[in-house]
């Protein structure tokens, strides 16, 4: 989520008021919003799009295991509280959240994210609204159905953030739940003594919502991390039903016992596959509880959920061990196998004799370990199925899911993701969004297609100074930022390229650590020869088990270390690596950055929602056709972009062909140089086999094809470099961008989901102020339910 302050001042209305009244008291309200803390509930842009499970309606949800995060969830919510859309975000409210990072001496160390230690001035707890969540036990079968028994029970306590929407008056709420143990938890060892031990145990209830998981492109199948997924989903659903049996009669003293109409006034989306176990959880309700059939549970629940898929790495794909679900959600195994029988009988009537297409479509994975396919399960149970980029959707219905697409065609859609302008433009960069507000006027901030209207300054002189003025004036304050926390002399009129974003391998860190060297190496080669100053600026978190990732970052470092002190190269290069890379950290760098890389291998990166960011403030993209980019291209045209490399089909075919790195590094003398360089110990010269890891992967495991790229990549860069020497040209390119950047608010994005997939309509009603008389239809807000 990032911070809250100056975003809710902006959405209100109210920054200058307040910027004029803390000013009155002597202080200075900049210095203000650095002290709040950042709400680190989730990894990288999985996490800012909307509590990472969206939902609208009347007693609609939005679920997400991975709590808000700022990429999605937060400018989701942003979103949809100003497209007047009624919808909760729900997630975790961890303790804990995503890591501060440290650099010791070139390596990653985490440091626990205390975030909570000053309280949280923005969350309310609501204790009358705390809900059990069961675990563990065995399931009787009589008469009645089924029976979940001897469970062990850990409390969920909802604390309400509200998300304010843009000059609209209308808030919705995010609701996070902590983990509370009961009070007689384990009090049964009181009876034989251990009453200090049976205290001490009620810390293992309170564990589920302790930390968050730092890994977003890898399964890690621990029980804990189970327990939070179910937890969240358990919870969040109580909630929702509660709410949708008091909303017929808007009262709790009456409630509604049947659930026909429950699609139409409930739509979840599950935000990924962490809340995947929503879908056996919703039948168990409904089958067990409120004693339903199972064929109109089923329905009423495929009408209900949909899902969002956001990675197509193997790795990532949740597969949960049958044996772990077994011990800890004995009921739910069962549902998920009946499910899974259905299923299979409806396939096997379709595709008699098709064994491969049976196994290829089970929820249950045979062989080795039993496990279960939560992305099959979130597929089988919801009625509609997204990727979040037009080139990702492709692959998830041709190859990742594509039996589950020849089925259902219909089912599977795109929703190409966007970010919230509020945060991205407005809040970020004041000067640019002051700028555009002068030429087009302000609805753009809530109409982002509006910029479209730019493309007839492209050839204002005047506006392309101006443009560039404020461009310079962020990228000044940026270096003075970095001088203080660095200790590097930045030169202000350099190049400033960014690669801000997880470190991974797929985002291929490491091909633009390559590139460094290769400059490093041309200006040490020829010093007197024109060379366009660069400050190369890196960022991002490594999965603290993740040993490739953290071996990137102390490579950069290292490589950093030796080109910053080396005084032949002076201030033509200089190379930062951004310690803990972060929302409010982001706010800083993306407004002064000149060049974005954004160099994925093709067909790995989802959408992508930085890229969005830095187009819309201003920076040229250098980047793979991948992810958003393919779109980002269509829109802006792929001249007023810096593309290169392999496209998804050159990959394809080099992995039929096989991928030999070998031959790549033997026909590119300056690569060679390159890795020679890390592999004898250059950059490590107290360590020459530090990077031995590296080196030895790029040559035999390099699945993301790093070498086959690099020769595109360099010649790309030298274009860059070209373009950069005609200021107005480049600056001409950027406003093109900035233009056709509409296309990637987060607006559009929820509303497609509005109509696409929840049936309901955004609505621009904006409710008087609180100080204001009311009229009878006025007071709400558009659309408070479905239907």
């Amino acid at each position: 989520m990032g911070r809250t302050l100056q975003n809710t001042m902006i959405n209100l209305g109210l920054q200058n008021a307040c910027d004029e009244a803390i000013y009155q008291l002597g202080l200075d309200i900049e210095e203000l919003e650095e002290i709040e803390e950042d709400a680190g509930l989730g990894n990288g842009g999985l996490g800012r799009l909307a509590g990472e499970w969206r939902g609208a309606g009347a007693g609609g949800g939005a679920l997400a295991p991975r709590s808000a995060r700022c990429s999605r969830p937060a400018c989701f919510l942003d979103s949809m509280a100003t497209l007047g859309l009624a919808a909760y975000g729900y997630g975790i409210r961890y303790e804990y959240g995503i890591f501060n990072q440290k650099i010791r001496d070139g390596w990653q160390v985490e440091e626990a994210d205390d975030w909570l230690r000053h309280g949280n001035p923005w969350e309310k707890a609501r204790p009358e609204y705390m809900l059990p969540v069961h675990f563990y036990g065995r399931v009787e079968h009589g008469p009645g159905g089924a029976k979940w028994v001897d469970t062990q029970v850990v409390l969920a306590l909802p604390y309400d953030t509200p998300v304010p929407g843009y000059m609209n008056n209308t808030v919705n709420t995010m609701r996070l739940w902590s983990a509370r143990a009961p009070n007689d938890f384990n009090l049964r060892d009181f009876n034989v003594g251990d009453y200090i031990q049976a205290v001490l145990d009620r810390n293992l209830a309170e564990n589920i919502s302790r930390v968050l998981y730092p890994n977003d492109n890898f399964f890690e199948g621990k029980e804990l991390r189970l327990k939070q997924e179910y937890f969240v989903v358990a919870a969040t659903l109580q909630d929702i039903i509660r709410r949708f049996k008091a909303s017929k009669f808007g009262s709790t003293e009456s409630f509604r016992t049947e659930f026909d109409s429950f699609p139409e006034q409930v739509a979840i989306q599950l935000n990924d596959t962490h809340p995947a176990m929503a879908i056996p959880e919703l039948m168990r309700i409904f089958v067990d509880i409120e004693r339903l059939p199972w064929d109109k549970a089923w329905l009423l629940t495929t009408r209900t959920f949909a899902y969002t898929n956001h990675t197509v790495l193997p790795e990532a794909l949740e597969r949960w061990p049958v044996q772990l679900l077994e011990t800890l959600l004995p009921r739910h195994l069962e549902i998920i196998y009946e499910i899974n029988q259905r299923h299979l009988d409806r396939i096997a009537a379709l595709f008699p004799h098709d064994v491969g297409r049976l196994r290829r479509m089970s929820l249950v994975e045979e062989g080795g370990t039993k496990r279960i396919n939560m992305a099959h399960l979130c597929i089988v149970g919801s009625h509609a199925v997204n990727g979040v980029a037009k080139i990702h959707s492709e692959i998830v219905r041709t190859q990742v899911f594509r039996d589950f697409a020849e089925l259902e065609p219909g089912k599977f859609q795109n929703k190409t993701n966007g970010i919230t302008p509020r945060r991205w433009l407005l809040l970020c960069n004041p000067g640019l969004a002051e700028l555009i507000a002068e030429k087009i006027g302000e609805d753009y901030v809530k109409d982002l297609g509006q910029l479209a209207k730019l493309h007839a300054f492209v050839d204002d002189e005047l506006f392309i100074r101006e443009v560039s003025k404020v461009k310079q004036e962020n990228k000044v304050k940026f270096a003075l930022f970095l001088e203080k926390e660095y200790k590097v002399k930045i030169n202000p009129a350099s190049m400033f390229d960014v690669h801000v974003k997880r470190i991974h391998e797929y985002k291929r860190q490491l091909m633009n650590c390559l590139h460094i060297i290769t400059m490093y190496n041309r200006i040490r080669r020829d010093p007197a020869k024109l060379f366009v100053p660069r400050t190369v600026i890196i960022g991002g978190k490594a999965a603290p088990g993740y040993h490739m990732a953290k071996m990137i970052i102390k490579l950069i470092n290292s490589v950093a270390h030796v080109v910053n002190n080396d005084p032949v190269v002076g201030s033509k290069l200089k190379v930062i690596f951004l310690e803990n890379y972060r929302v409010s950290l982001a706010e800083k760098v993306i407004p002064a950055t000149d060049l974005s890389e954004q160099i994925s291998t093709a067909g790995t990166e989802a959408s992508g929602t930085g890229n969005m960011k830095f187009m819309l403030n201003g920076a040229l993209t250098i980047g793979t056709m991948d992810g958003a980019n393919v779109e980002m291209a269509e829109e802006a045209g792929e001249e007023n972009l810096f593309i290169f490399g392999m496209r998804v089909e050159d990959v394809a075919e080099l992995d039929r062909k096989g991928y030999n790195a070998q031959e790549f590094y033997d026909k590119l003398p300056e690569l060679q140089q390159a890795v020679d360089q890390i592999r004898s110990g250059f950059f490590s010269p107290q360590e020459p086999e530090l990077f031995r890891d590296v080196v030895n992967m790029l040559f035999h495991h390099d699945r993301f094809k790093v070498f086959a790229d690099y020769e595109a990549y360099v010649k790309c860069q030298e274009k860059v470099s070209e373009l950069y020497l005609d200021a107005k040209a480049w600056t001409r390119m950027a406003v093109r961008n900035i233009a056709a950047s509409g296309k990637f608010s987060s607006d559009r994005t929820i509303k497609e989901y509005a109509r696409d997939i929840w049936a309901v309509e955004p609505s621009d009603l904006r409710i008087p102020p609180p100080n204001e008389p009311r009229d009878g239809g006025a007071a709400t807000n558009g659309t408070a339910a479905k239907g």
